[in-house]
């Protein structure tokens, strides 16, 4: 059975403030050791959809208050020099650490806007994570975390998180699935067709990342 993150009132409200609590805390040394993966991305949710219920309503009138609300999360939870290097995938080995850097800026603002943009929806949903469907392919510097949206109107949504142990011994993210679609093979198809298109050029084909 999953553990479900619905609470009465008083109890979300509590349950809130203890994860924002303990996730901006999470970087100083020592705490983070003591975080599993499952504990940290289920601090990085709740902190996250609780950014984007209290933010929701700039979504419209001011976008890049809600989008650098939601990033600002994104980044104590996703390496995003590790999600460039997932993306580029064999293109990696030849590419600079300015251009690793540049790219993971790219997905950065990429990714903000694609997750941002599909939790609004799911702000005030039930939160369920799964057991590992895999354990045995675990290990103790990579995982994969299994969340479900669901209840209300919306239709449940899975989102898998790949998860890595970093050398500070801090679990982050470094791909998403999301409704069965990864995200770093779908980026990785267009990185490739564009470095096909710019004859193998990388700093083209970041100039022309869409």
């Amino acid at each position: 059975m999953g553990n479900s993150c619905t609470l009465a009132p008083m109890q979300k409200l509590t349950k809130t403030l203890c994860a924002l609590i303990l996730f901006v805390a999470g970087s100083a040394p020592g705490l983070a050791q003591q975080m599993t993966a499952l504990e940290t991305a289920q601090l990085a949710v709740e902190t996250l959809l609780q950014q984007v219920r209290d933010t929701q309503h700039l979504f419209v009138t001011d976008s890049e208050a809600y989008y650098g609300g939601v990033e600002g999360v994104l980044d104590r939870f996703v390496d995003f020099n590790v999600v460039a290097e997932v993306v580029m995938n064999r293109f990696a080995d030849s590419a600079s650490d300015e251009q690793k850097q540049r790219f993971g800026q790219i997905l950065r603002r990429n990714l903000t806007r694609f997750y941002g943009a599909a939790l609004l929806t799911y702000a005030e949903q039930e939160v369920v994570f799964l057991p590992s469907e895999n354990p045995e392919r675990d290990s103790p510097e990579s995982t994969i975390v299994t969340m479900e949206l669901t209840g209300g109107g919306a239709q449940t949504v899975l989102f898998q998180y790949q998860m890595f142990l970093n050398d500070g011994d801090e679990w982050k993210l470094r791909n998403l699935s999301l409704a069965g679609i990864n995200l770093g093979r779908q980026y990785f198809t267009q990185f490739s067709a564009l470095m096909t298109q710019h004859g193998n050029d990388m700093d083209a084909v970041l100039d022309n990342w869409q």
